[in-house]
């Protein structure tokens, strides 16, 4: 896919898309990997079935995730873990889930920061969501799993930087049509079913909603501070263009998201 958008000096920019996203496709290689070689997807004999399994599971989402009750206790190690837990997934609808949304929205994002700089993003906003979730659920002893924080950070940057992108959505209200909606309805749209579904929700299994809610704010606010002041003379920067001036990005799913929250 060829994405095309204005330089903050009014040049156009054009770049093939994948080529110049290899931290984007690396992280979806690393999480994929690092998911078929762990206990969650199945796949690996090693830890057993039945009972065995689910409790190998249980042992490995509680040393490499968050556990909020025991991150604040002073431990060296558990400080780490909400780095580690951005490359541990529940399930497989929650791997697929999160590496569809990272491929749709992380490529042209890269792109635009840089592959350090974009490096350096996911990383620090996927860890302070999760330690956001954590201080607000401070006394949970569920462990908590997953990129969608991280993800949820390009989601925020995403908007900023290409509010005008169309994006095809999957809306279940709607039969499952695909339609085509500019990212500044179907983002904003994606947040709030996050705010109202956070105030719904428990500390146990499930949905971690206030860490997308965390990592979406950070990511916008990011974009927003660090792009806002370059824009061109018709507030060119972040506007990604095809041949007649709207940009295009490939298929989403609707606005949802899945768990990260694990038992």
């Amino acid at each position: 896919m060829i994405s095309t958008w204005s330089t903050p000096d009014g040049r156009t920019r054009r770049t093939v898309r994948g080529a110049s996203a290899p931290v984007t496709y690396g992280l979806i290689a690393l999480c994929c990997l690092i998911f078929v070689l762990g206990p969650a997807s199945g796949l690996t004999p090693a830890y057993g079935s039945g009972e065995a399994l689910l409790a190998a599971q249980r042992a490995y989402f509680r040393h490499w995730g968050v556990v909020p009750a025991e991150l604040f206790d002073g431990a060296a190690r558990e400080l780490l873990t909400p780095a580690s837990a951005l490359f541990v997934h529940g399930s497989w609808v929650h791997l697929l889930g999160n590496m569809l949304f990272l491929f749709v929205f992380g490529a042209m994002t890269e792109e635009r920061m840089g592959r350090v700089q974009f490096t350096l993003f996911y990383a620090g906003c996927g860890y302070l969501a999760l330690l956001g979730y954590a201080a607000a659920n401070a006394a949970s002893e569920q462990s908590l799993v997953g990129a969608s924080g991280a993800i949820s950070a390009v989601l925020g940057a995403f908007l900023y930087l290409f509010p005008r992108a169309r994006v095809t959505s999957l809306l279940p209200f709607l039969f499952f049509l695909p339609l085509r909606f500019p990212a500044w309805v179907v983002l904003p749209f994606w947040a709030a079913l996050q705010w109202l579904a956070a105030g719904r929700a428990s500390d146990g299994p499930g949905v971690a909603y206030l860490a997308h809610l965390v990592g979406f704010g950070l990511g916008f606010g990011y974009a927003w501070v660090r792009y806002g002041k370059r824009k061109g003379p018709k507030g060119g920067l972040g506007r990604a263009v095809a041949g007649d001036g709207r940009a295009r990005v490939k298929s989403a799913p609707a606005p949802a998201s899945e768990g990260e929250n694990q038992p």
